[in-house]
């Protein structure tokens, strides 16, 4: 016997929503859900802050602010000896090439805090021999010795033994609160001071070479990357431009940023009155704007081919920090048109074969503008949700700190030697001195290594760094999901009112945030938790993947790349679930489990509408954000290029103009995306409750549908009226 259709419908579906007559929308007299959960999530959030109570005790942040000397003394710390003496000096840089540095993460040669960094070539057996003829050679030098030094005549041998004075010094300038050598590239020669070679202190010709293998592996040991030092300069070059060009135009990209937040609120208030008329404007106009592009990027292509070194490819050039440098070749237009041309096929093709889709989520999107114009203040909940976001990531990057920074400072036996036994070896230096160390292993020092400890706590400092992180996304996730809950609840409200607006509750924003916060918590902890510990292992395998980008195994290479697109795919899938589980909550008032198997039956029930529908809508919102962002960003491009001659003076001077241009975008791009969120809420929770309306009801006078008038007459449904309701339909027409 064949299985009966319906029968299977119901077993693998879930059987449809049933009529209820005493159902009038998001249910008021509901119960506490997932309390177990919530208990777990209260019992987390306690541990947190006593977390956070511990890494205060312990931490440091002036460990992770300031550079540390041999001794464990801060440089540049008020109130203390090195108070203006905020740069760390190393004796001798050379001895940091030793490839031991990346695996014990010090130099074994003394640091000092100094004022500034040296200015000149000089060694100490030099300043000795002009000393006698003139004192201010060791007035300049002694300020790299050790405090307290002040005995020029000390033969030199024992002084270097001692190391009570650097064997030489280089000029040197500031950068990561460190002295490293003055690199200057001229003609391809790389040169110190103009100099390509140097006396190293013991007699010995040294090229500067050599100094830059030392300044590459402090720095790498600093930043914990294989970047050397002439990058980070460059790389600092750049940024002081990129922070004078920000502080010479933060007003006008401020004044861009608010322009963006009016151009969004007036979108929404437009979408209230001419939603379908504003869409299709949008549409059009997007479509129009992509053949302009496609035209102008042809029309650049052509004039740029016959010219010469047009030709050369991006890839050639490399990376160019003024963009100016890519508009110049004519690969960079064939590819803008390229791009353009398949954006533009994918719009039409959409319009084209899905266009009565298109027309009900325009019809949607109508509801939804109608619904926050009867619940304007939803549109100003996403304040509350970033001041709640911005609080978790405060809280969380403190305690990363003070955790970061706990400890106490750990000294270790540093020896040029390399075969010398003690070498990272923990020490004491108030008593390394009298030990058989210095006997053993001449020239060894007891160096200070870095704070930590060996009690419980510092044992597993890593570990209570991963709780922060898996609790700082619990928490971050929580917050949006109460924010969701919070809206699907308003608008909820607002579609299961047969009479708009005469039969909305009052206050449906605020009673929607008390109901999720009150009798939801723990259904609202449990999603997020379930998300953030998705999140958590892909920022684990981003992390693996930067550890391993140098491995040659190309299994693992291939392995870590599938788990990485797996767990994307299932990131955004949950997210998607939790969305629609958090609707159905806020109207329902059922657990988590219970309320995302019941939107995954009723969404796969209608999966052709889900699977077109719901993504017409977020394309159509996504082509207002893209309208948005790109029109503010087209007039601040006219502004910083100064091609708005009313205002040409005003424009500030610039190093890279594209750097508050690029600002401007993103900014305006956020906060249309920020007021377009809500309506996405909307536009899901009215779609989510359509889908219940069509199950739920007939359109019969006992059975009415609460749909909107549009979506009625789109999908040729109606509701009967009722007796009364007809003799007054006469009556008017009368």
């Amino acid at each position: 016997m064949t299985r009966p259709k319906g029968g299977y419908y119901k077993a693998e579906l879930g059987e449809p929503h049933k009529f209820d007559p005493t159902f009038r929308g998001p249910v008021h007299h509901r119960g506490c859900t997932d309390v177990l959960c919530c208990v777990i999530f209260v019992i987390v959030i306690l541990g947190y802050i006593v977390l956070g109570t511990v890494a205060w005790m312990h931490g440091d942040p002036r460990k992770v602010v300031y550079p540390t000397d041999s001794y464990g003394q801060f440089c540049g710390q008020q109130g203390t000896p090195n108070a203006n003496k905020a740069i760390l000096f190393y004796f001798n840089i050379l001895q940091c090439a030793n490839p031991t540095v990346l695996i014990n993460l010090q130099c074994p040669t003394t640091q000092l805090c100094v004022s500034k960094c040296p200015d000149r070539f000089a060694t100490y057996i030099d300043m000795q021999y002009n000393y006698r003829r003139n004192k201010s050679y060791w007035e300049y030098y002694k300020q790299f010795c050790k405090p307290g030094f002040n005995n020029p005549d000390k033969p030199v041998s024992q002084v270097l033994r001692d190391e009570d004075c650097p064997s030489m010094i280089v000029p040197s300038r500031p950068f990561l609160q460190r002295c490293f050598p003055d690199f200057i590239t001229r003609n391809g020669i790389l040169t110190v001071a103009n100099q390509t070679s140097f006396k190293d202190g013991h007699g010995k010709i040294r090229s500067v070479v050599d100094l830059r293998d030392a300044a590459n592996k402090v720095t790498a040991m600093q930043q914990g990357t294989e970047s050397g030092i002439t990058s980070l300069l460059d790389a600092k070059e750049v940024g002081i431009k990129i922070f004078e060009d920000y502080a010479s135009s933060w007003f006008w990209i401020l004044i861009g940023l608010v322009i963006s937040m009016l151009i969004s609120l007036i979108f929404i208030l437009l979408l209230r009155f001419t939603a379908g008329f504003l869409f299709w404007m949008v549409i059009f106009g997007v479509i129009a704007a992509l053949g302009y592009g496609i035209w102008h990027c042809y029309w650049e292509y052509s004039s740029l081919k016959g010219k010469p070194d047009s030709d050369i490819t991006i890839s050639d050039i490399g990376f160019q920090t003024d963009f100016r440098v890519y508009l110049q070749l004519s690969q960079t237009w064939l590819i803008f048109m390229i791009s353009l041309a398949v954006i533009e096929a994918i719009i039409i093709l959409v319009l084209i074969f899905l266009r009565n889709r298109v027309r009900i989520a325009i019809a949607l999107l109508k509801e939804g503008s109608k619904a926050i114009g009867c619940i304007m203040s939803t549109l100003f909940y996403p304040i509350i949700t970033f001041l709640l976001l911005a609080i978790c990531i405060a809280y969380w990057a403190v305690t990363a700190v003070f955790l970061a920074s706990s400890g106490d400072a750990v000294y270790k036996v540093m020896s040029t030697l390399p075969n010398c036994k003690y070498t990272n070896l923990t020490c004491d230096p108030e008593t390394f001195s009298q030990s058989n160390v210095t006997k053993l292993c001449p020239g060894s020092q007891c160096t200070f290594a870095f704070y930590g400890g060996e009690s419980l706590y510092h044992r597993y400092i890593f570990v209570l760094q991963l709780c922060n992180l898996l609790v700082f996304l619990w928490l971050v996730n929580f917050t949006i999901a109460l924010g969701q809950c919070t809206l699907a609840g308003a608008f909820a409200s607002y579609y299961w009112a047969l009479r708009k607006p005469a039969d909305i509750p009052p206050c449906p924003l605020a009673s929607s945030f008390g109901r999720a916060l009150r009798y939801h918590t723990g259904s609202l902890a449990f999603g997020a938790l379930i998300l953030s510990i998705v999140q958590f292992i892909r920022i684990i395998l981003e992390y693996l993947d930067h550890k391993l980008k140098g491995a040659h195994n190309a299994f693992t290479r291939f392995l870590l790349c599938c788990l990485k697109c797996c767990f994307w795919c299932l990131e955004h899938f949950i997210k998607f679930m939790n969305r629609n589980a958090y609707i159905m909550i806020s109207i329902y008032g059922k657990n988590f489990c219970a309320s995302a198997r019941d939107a995954f039956f009723l969404l796969m029930r209608n999966v052709m509408r889900v699977a077109v529908l719901d993504k017409v809508t977020d394309f159509l919102l996504f082509l207002g954000k893209l309208l948005i962002s790109g029109s503010v960003g087209v007039l601040a491009f006219f502004f910083f290029t100064r091609q708005i001659p009313v205002i040409q003076e005003e424009v500030p001077s610039l190093n890279y103009y594209w750097v508050p241009l690029l600002t401007v975008i993103f900014g305006s791009y956020m906060i249309a995306h920020g007021f377009f969120n809500v309506y996405a809420m909307c536009v899901d929770t009215l779609f989510l409750c359509f889908l219940l309306d069509l199950e739920k009801n007939n359109g019969s006078v006992s059975r009415p549908y609460y749909m909107g008038s549009s979506l009625r007459a789109i999908l040729n449904k109606k509701n009967h009226k009722r007796p009364e309701e007809k003799k007054k339909g006469r009556q008017q027409k009368k």
